[in-house]
């Protein structure tokens, strides 16, 4: 058996064998690569919502990250449909198009599978639906609306979907948990709990309620997300689901798979610090974690997938904690966010940018920071600018910052 070593125990090696997704900039993985390299943004002015007065909707920003010409219609038969939101729909249509092209059902028993996502908001259009009936015209609410707005309903459903019997949960760590749940779920499929595994993140949390809680916290930009900009003002909220089929390097070589990467390291912290001010010491002790468990040093890593929201505080931190990391060489590793592409997707947001790290390995390219002219210079990274940038890195780590101070970090290479 084709074996990793970690602290002298004998443990599987974990593969990418399989992509799915459903976002802003594509819903297939060939469209939201197609625009990862040309640096097509998903971010626009969002529709008027019926339900918000006035022409402005009392909010200081007009843009979203939206998913486009999407039907659940054409992917769900109208039963499922109907029993379920719109962030169910994503996450049952993304993990369907990773299992198929990894034939992981043909080729692992459904109770060896588990399926591990993370989903932080839940079903927030009928919650808000159903609601606003309730406290407005004290109507009856609809007797499917708790199970479509639970948060682990896209779990559920994937796992009616794949007709898989295995560990099934949902992990809600705010903007982390995509990258906690795949993580998870490395772990589970390298210690053998599992031999396979889906694991990602969804989320449709683009209501008007929920844009106004935000907006109250004056975090959101009036114009759009320019990550690491010297004249950044803000993350832009998005929606979709990303989810990858995960499976031991044996099993993937003995049929001859394809595989696009190896997860080698998943690291976590708490910052113990602040709800919602994030502290660079957090950030950098879970990509020393990563590291650590990848068996690999800080000369490895040639690309930083970063956590990246084009907030003022976020972006400093972070860059705060790549200096603590990485010392010297800091100033030298190319460094990007994809969420000027297509936005913050809460809590799929790590599976968005693992998806886009993988991709970055598999083809040599890594992705434009898009959106920004100049450069903070107090942060001094080498930030991704204008064209994708040809390289071929060793090890990528994919960062997740979450408020409440949970991170999490992932660790990527090519075989």
């Amino acid at each position: 058996m084709d074996k990793s070593i970690t602290k002298g125990e004998e443990v599987n090696r974990v593969v990418v064998t399989g992509l799915g997704c459903i976002t802003p900039i594509g819903n297939t993985v060939a469209d939201f690569q197609t625009a990862l390299f040309s640096g097509a943004t998903g971010i626009a002015p969002f529709p008027p919502f019926p339900e918000a007065p006035g022409e402005t909707q009392g909010l200081r920003f007009t843009q979203s990250a939206r998913v486009k010409d999407f039907d659940a219609s054409q992917h769900l038969d109208s039963g499922i449909a109907g029993a379920t939101d719109r962030t169910t729909h994503f996450a049952i249509v993304a993990a369907r198009q990773a299992a198929l092209e990894s034939q992981l059902t043909h080729h692992h028993a459904p109770e060896s599978i588990a399926i591990i996502v993370g989903c932080a908001c839940g079903g927030r259009q009928a919650e808000e639906t159903e609601t606003a009936k309730l406290y407005t015209r004290d109507a009856r609410v609809h007797p499917l609306t708790v199970i479509r707005t639970m948060a682990s309903a896209g779990a559920s459903n994937i796992s009616i979907d794949q007709k898989i019997t295995g560990p099934t949960l949902n992990i809600s760590t705010a903007c982390s948990s995509a990258t906690h749940a795949i993580g998870l779920a490395f772990q589970m499929v390298r210690s053998g709990m599992v031999s396979a595994a889906i694991a990602g993140g969804h989320e449709a949390p683009l209501t008007f309620g929920f844009l106004r809680a935000w907006d109250s916290m004056r975090v959101v930009s009036p114009t759009q997300c320019r990550p690491f900009s010297a004249d950044r003002d803000g993350m832009t909220i998005g929606e979709g689901a990303a989810m990858l089929t995960l499976e031991t390097l044996e099993s993937a070589q003995a049929r001859n798979a394809h595989i696009y990467a190896e997860i080698v390291g998943f690291g976590m912290s708490a910052d113990a610090s602040h709800i919602t001010q994030p502290f660079a010491e957090g950030a950098a002790n879970a990509m020393r974690h990563a590291l650590k468990d990848a068996n690999a040093t800080t000369e490895e890593v040639g690309y930083i997938s970063a956590h990246g929201t084009g907030t003022q505080a976020n972006d400093a931190t972070e860059a705060a904690a790549i200096h603590q990391v990485f010392g010297p060489r800091a100033a030298h590793i190319p460094v990007s966010s994809t969420k000027s592409l297509h936005g913050h997707s809460i809590g799929a947001s790590g599976a968005l940018e693992s998806l886009a790290t993988i991709l970055a390995l598999q083809e040599n390219l890594l992705p434009v920071n898009t959106g920004v002219t100049e450069i903070d210079p107090t942060l001094d990274l080498d930030i991704i600018l204008q064209n994708p940038r040809k390289a071929t890195p060793k090890l990528a780590l994919s960062n997740s910052l979450a408020f409440g101070g949970l991170n999490a970090v992932l660790a990527f290479r090519l075989i």
